[in-house]
């Protein structure tokens, strides 16, 4: 092994014995952006395809001008639901006064109103199952799955509600 392939080794995080908490999530250094925390375990995010990008920038739009002002749009930050988890949805809608300025870095589940995932090819398993219960376990009363859909690859947005006596999601439009 050379000194050059020494001098440019990744070193990478060992977790704790117990997993990561999310008061590791924002203080380990040099992490990649968009890092999530799901069930104690760092989570990098792989490339994004231009769907994503599209879908996202299509929501945000369309929310940012229907959305009363004591709400907010955000994108892609973390929400906090619990020690082990600090997931970062695609969109969040979050109440007004959760926003404390531009150095803040995440928002807790109690003010978050709807949560976003944008399926990838990367991601298919969290954003289908792993995330909405945990979102859902934490309160956030609605959660968007949006994917691509038929031969055209159109934008298809699975609406979810939370059901208080369950406190799981139900479907309820596409």
């Amino acid at each position: 092994m050379s000194a050059e392939s020494v001098k440019h080794r990744v070193q990478w995080p060992v977790p704790p014995r117990d997993g990561c908490t999310v008061d590791d999530l924002f203080t380990l250094p040099d992490l990649p952006r968009h890092t999530e925390l799901i069930d104690g375990s760092l989570v990098f995010v792989g490339p994004q395809r231009r769907f994503r990008f599209l879908a996202v920038d299509l929501l945000v739009n369309g929310l940012l001008s229907s959305v009363p002002p004591e709400f907010s749009v955000e994108r892609e930050m973390t929400v906090v639901l619990d020690r082990r988890n600090g997931p970062e949805p695609d969109i969040s809608v979050v109440r007004a006064e959760a926003v404390t300025g531009l150095r803040q870095t995440h928002f807790e589940a109690a003010d978050v109103l709807l949560a976003v995932e944008v399926v990838s090819p990367d991601s298919e398993a969290r954003d289908r199952n792993y995330k909405p219960q945990r979102y859902a376990a934490a309160g956030i009363p609605h959660f968007w799955l949006v994917e691509m859909a038929g031969q055209d690859d159109h934008l298809a947005v699975q609406v979810y509600e939370r059901g208080e006596a369950t406190g799981t999601y139900a479907l309820t439009g596409i």
